[in-house]
């Protein structure tokens, strides 16, 4: 059955349906990732987005439960060059044709990927429909569109939990985040309670957390803003503080610093970073449409510690006076290079040593 891919800016392009016979638009997107598609697919912060995957095959090596990053994906559609019918892996437990047809989600295959590619790269990131037909109003239908904000209510939970561990307790607040981020907390035996990206300082301290970690979540940071008074009391109250993607440009805006929407954005598990301090220079997995505004960190008690090579947009951030900092990337990656992983240590060194953590993370900043 065809399918067509409808740009905003006139753009048609056409290939071999699969996935859930449906209509859907979001903001068309490209990940540049040789692998991981399933990751991606099950990662909130593509809440709202159709996700272009460049690598030329996809689904050869089929899903299975125990990959996904959340329960169920939050993306409008997956457009991808050729889909693999036959999955071959001894984890597999279904196609991701089969996947995308269990949660609603079309996708669309044949088309020539490398075009489009280039055309967000040139044009930027833009509204798209996925449909089995193309009318003569569908563009300025799509135009006229608004596609929904603050995907981060979409995403996130609606009531507090606790992960029991051993060790220290920490606050997780829920913008959308990745189990992998649970994942490497309980490598490092954390105790944590996860929260609604709601919660007030009030009831975040009145758990007596030992630190607070701002997770990843979708959209734009300017649609978060009851966030930022609860980062700023957490701050006052000298809590260790670690801000992932999302949680990095909320930590941002909460300092006075600025975000923009990138015309692009960064999407891959290939993205070079390079520390301000040592000039170490390591691979990232990113996965996000905002940045923070270098030029806004003037006058803020914010110092840069992390620059994206490529373009050189702000990557991480620390507190000049407190025990308190932010990485874009995702150090957690799943999937991706495991380069940046040792940010979580320094999260727990933090939490161990209490206010003294900020010393430490200077030495590397």
């Amino acid at each position: 059955m065809k399918r067509y891919l409808i740009l905003e800016d006139g753009t048609v392009l056409t290939g071999e349906a699969f996935g859930a016979q449906a209509t859907t638009a979001g903001e068309v997107v490209f990940n540049t990732g040789m692998t991981g598609y399933q990751e991606t697919i099950t990662d909130p912060s593509y809440a709202g987005q159709i996700i272009t995957f460049t690598y030329p095959l996809i689904g050869n090596y089929g899903m299975n439960v125990a990959t996904n990053e959340a329960i169920s994906p939050s993306c409008q559609g997956v457009v991808v060059r050729e889909v693999a019918r036959r999955a071959s892996h001894w984890h597999n437990e279904q196609s991701l044709d089969d996947f995308l047809r269990q949660h609603g989600i079309p996708g669309i295959s044949g088309v020539d990927t490398r075009r489009l590619t280039r055309i967000l790269r040139e044009e930027g990131a833009m509204k798209g429909m996925l449909t089995n037909e193309v009318h003569a109003d569908s563009v300025s239908h799509l135009q006229a569109m608004d596609l929904p904000r603050n995907q981060v209510q979409r995403v996130s939970i609606k009531q507090a939990y606790n992960s029991p561990n051993t060790g220290k307790r920490i606050v997780v607040v829920d913008f959308g985040f990745k189990d992998s981020i649970l994942r490497e907390l309980a490598a490092r035996q954390l105790q944590v309670t996860v929260v609604p990206p709601t919660t007030d300082a009030g009831m975040i301290l009145s758990l007596h957390p030992d630190g607070v970690l701002l997770s990843n979540g979708p959209g734009d940071p300017k649609d978060v803003p009851y966030a930022l008074p609860m980062i700023r009391a957490v701050q006052a109250a000298r809590v260790p503080l670690m801000g992932i993607c999302l949680g990095h440009q909320l930590f941002a805006l909460a300092n006075g610093a600025k975000t923009s929407k990138l015309r692009f954005g960064h999407r891959g598990f290939n993205h070079p970073v390079r520390e301000v301090a040592t000039g170490q220079t390591f691979f990232t997995a990113q996965n996000h449409g905002y940045a923070v505004d270098k030029a806004s960190l003037e006058g803020t008690p914010l110092l840069q510690t992390y620059v994206e090579i490529n373009d050189g947009t702000v990557e991480g951030l620390r507190h000049r006076e407190l025990p308190a900092f932010s990485v874009q990337f995702h150090p957690d990656a799943t999937p991706g290079p495991h380069d940046a992983v040792g940010c979580f240590d320094e999260f727990e060194r933090m939490v161990e040593g209490g206010e003294g953590g900020a010393g430490r993370l200077e030495s590397r900043a």
